[in-house]
């Protein structure tokens, strides 16, 4: 008898100890990793990204987590450095262990991090990455980026309809764009569009990402007298480039573009009317027809704490796509009731999504099923207030007809009175 109690209280011991590994296990959180921009040329959107992460993960644990367990961000600065990507996200992989990873913000942080995903095969999203996978074909990731399933050829696409729809046509266009990966692909887009339509290209040139000076490059625009002005910058390039126009007068009837970072309060800030007259590829404006179900409470949120986050105020350019990618793989856990990237992957493929930014499915390549950029064009700006920038009042939504808001101011010059 002594015997088989001492066995009976020896199994019983075993089942609490393996009870409470369990729940402890149970209990660890669903730890999702990236890098992102916190330092160096891409914070000041890059900051507004991780303040859409945290907000989805403070009210995602405010209802109770995710499959019974909290949820939590491990995230490095990359410091908007690309050479610094791999190395983070091997750290991700093999030392933290993370059970998710999603993007840095843009195409030149989210390429660099490929690789490393697929040879540790692993489900990874990028965050505004333009056709990022194109040369891998991986079928574990997924894009937050409405280019749809040819994203290169949607990119341009809208510049050169509104542009030909002008009277009289114009017959040059110039090309400027960043030497980096987000920015080749943009003026590719360009090209190809421009060639379609017959349009002579008089100026065809790539700066340097490290230029700071963007006088020489303007005047050399200038002198070639293009009817258009087609520009892929960096956020940070945006405002030099702009500043550059406005000093020297550059005539055209129409110069606009790829400009990242332009619908971001803290960048037409800083330019004032130097903005005005540009048409701009853009994904979302607080007008009536894109309040989608969520998205002006989440907007609300953000505003709120970004006073103290030191961030752009208004958060219209990164951050309800941040925070629908969560949503996206929050679903996508929720359903399938797994972390298993290969299920989650299989799931996400297969099935829409309901999101802040409205309803998004996924093709083979991992981008959006449906395109539906917006073309915006800036006016009437004055001076650098943050209210003007609160409502739409000084941008226009020039396409598609289902978001329009208003006509473009044509030539340029007239939109610059």
């Amino acid at each position: 008898m002594p015997n088989i109690r001492r066995a009976l209280n020896g199994a019983v011991a075993a089942v609490i100890l393996l009870c409470g590994a369990a729940a402890e296990r149970a209990a660890e959180p669903i730890t999702i990793g990236f890098s992102m921009e916190l330092t160096g040329a891409f914070a000041v959107v890059g900051k507004t990204g991780l303040l859409a992460f945290k907000i989805w993960e403070e009210q995602t644990n405010a209802k109770g987590g995710l499959l019974g367990r909290p949820v939590k961000l491990v995230y490095y600065d990359d410091q908007s450095n690309p050479s610094l990507v791999p190395a983070i996200y091997t750290k991700l992989m093999e030392v933290d262990k993370v059970d998710l990873l999603v993007s840095s913000y843009g195409t030149n942080l989210v390429v660099p991090a490929m690789p490393v995903a697929i040879q540790h095969n692993r489900l990874f999203f990028g965050l505004f990455a333009l056709a990022a996978n194109e040369q891998f074909h991986y079928p574990k990731y997924f894009s937050m980026l409405p280019f749809g399933p040819e994203p290169v050829k949607t990119f341009a696409e809208g510049y050169f309809d509104l542009a030909l729809a002008q009277n009289p046509k114009p017959k040059s266009l110039a090309i400027v764009g960043a030497d980096a990966e987000f920015q080749r692909k943009a003026t590719d887009s360009a090209r190809n569009h421009a060639k379609a339509a017959e349009l002579n290209i008089v100026y065809d040139r790539a700066y340097p990402p490290t230029t700071v000076d963007f006088t020489p490059i303007v005047r050399a625009v200038g002198a070639a007298q293009p009817d258009l002005v087609y520009l892929a910058s960096y956020p940070s390039d945006t405002v030099g480039f702009l500043r550059a126009v406005s000093e020297i007068g550059l005539k055209t009837n129409m110069l606009g573009g790829g400009l990242a970072g332009l619908a971001a309060a803290a960048i037409k800030m800083q330019l004032g009317e130097a903005a005005n007259g540009v048409v701009n590829i853009e994904l979302w404006e607080p007008v009536e027809t894109m309040k989608f179900p969520g998205v002006m409470d989440f907007i609300r949120t953000y505003q709120a704490k970004a006073p103290a986050e030191g961030v752009d105020p208004l958060g219209y350019f990164l951050p309800p796509f941040a925070y629908s990618e969560l949503q996206i793989l929050g679903q996508a856990i929720e359903a399938t009731k797994s972390l298993d990237e290969d299920t989650l992957a299989q799931y996400m493929h297969a099935h829409p999504f309901h999101t802040i930014e409205g309803d998004i499915a996924f093709g083979p390549e991992g981008e959006w099923t449906e395109a539906r950029p917006i073309w915006s064009q800036y006016h009437d700006i004055k001076g650098h207030d943050v209210e003007q920038f609160r409502e739409p009042k000084t941008v226009t939504i020039l396409s598609p007809a289902k978001y329009k808001t208003g006509d473009m101011i044509y030539p340029f010059s007239k939109a610059r009175e």
